[in-house]
């Protein structure tokens, strides 16, 4: 048994990793902003994120996703990162999490 992956352990470490990530235009991480709207990981150790941006012509729409991707491949657990990116729903501040409402002065 020692050798099943923890996926919930392996998703704990991912957040962590994605919360050092940030949008450059806001100075809020992309997991406190709201972005990620899942993280997948199966038996494997291969990792699915499901994002998503402020806008569709956000400035970083092709550098913040392979960011996420490389950062999240960095960790010794993970064989595999794929970041699906949608606007499906469309990102709105009331997705942003408390922290980042604080953070912003919106609270």
């Amino acid at each position: 048994m020692s050798d099943t992956l923890d996926t919930g352990a392996l998703g704990e470490k991912i957040v962590n990793v994605l919360k050092t990530i940030y949008d450059p235009e806001i100075p809020v991480d992309i997991y406190e902003l709201g972005l990620i709207y899942d993280v997948f990981v199966n038996e494997d150790s291969e990792v699915k994120i499901l994002m998503t941006l402020t806008t569709p012509n956000c400035p970083v729409a092709e550098s913040l996703p392979m960011e996420v991707e490389e950062k999240v491949k960095s960790l010794d657990e993970v064989k595999s990162a794929e970041v699906e990116i949608t606007f499906d729903p469309p990102w709105t501040q009331d997705l942003m999490s408390e922290e980042a409402k604080l953070e912003l002065g919106m609270l």
